[in-house]
């Protein structure tokens, strides 16, 4: 599965902790990360990190692209509601994309936790559906 991981400033070491508990899980995923927040998990892992711009230079919109292509499986995107984003707008319309795609979304550190778990029980199998991957299991 592709997952993309984003997090505001205040949260990126709530993210790098997260992939280092669940990089057992994640190790078997293609990454997907904005700008600093890439480096910082590739570091703390050794995961492979495929890296976009930060965030408020275009990389929430890079992710959003491979929304609307159907080539993201879902988003963990720590973010920081007490401070002002100067790129609100992108954010917002990540968010939107999510909902349009049903692509999952987790926004916090509670919602990352469910979806990792259900990640590793298959329960997000069902993205496979959707690429088209398991067409002769369907059959």
């Amino acid at each position: 599965m592709n997952i993309a991981m984003i997090a505001h400033d205040k949260k990126k070491d709530e993210l790098v902790q997260f992939a280092m508990a669940y990089q057992h899980v994640l190790k078997d995923h293609c990454l997907y990360a904005t700008g600093t927040t890439g480096t910082r998990i590739a570091e703390a892992t050794g995961l492979s990190v495929h890296r976009f711009q930060s965030g408020p230079l275009g990389g929430d919109q890079q992710i959003g692209a491979m929304i609307a292509e159907n080539e993201m499986d879902m988003v963990l995107f720590f973010r920081d509601p007490l401070t002002a984003q100067p790129h609100e707008p992108d954010i917002m319309a990540l968010i939107r994309l999510c909902d349009v795609y049903a692509i999952p979304l987790a926004t916090n550190l509670g919602g990352a936790e469910i979806f990792i778990h259900g990640l590793e029980r298959g329960d997000l199998n069902w993205r496979k559906l959707v690429h088209g991957k398991e067409e002769d299991q369907i059959d």
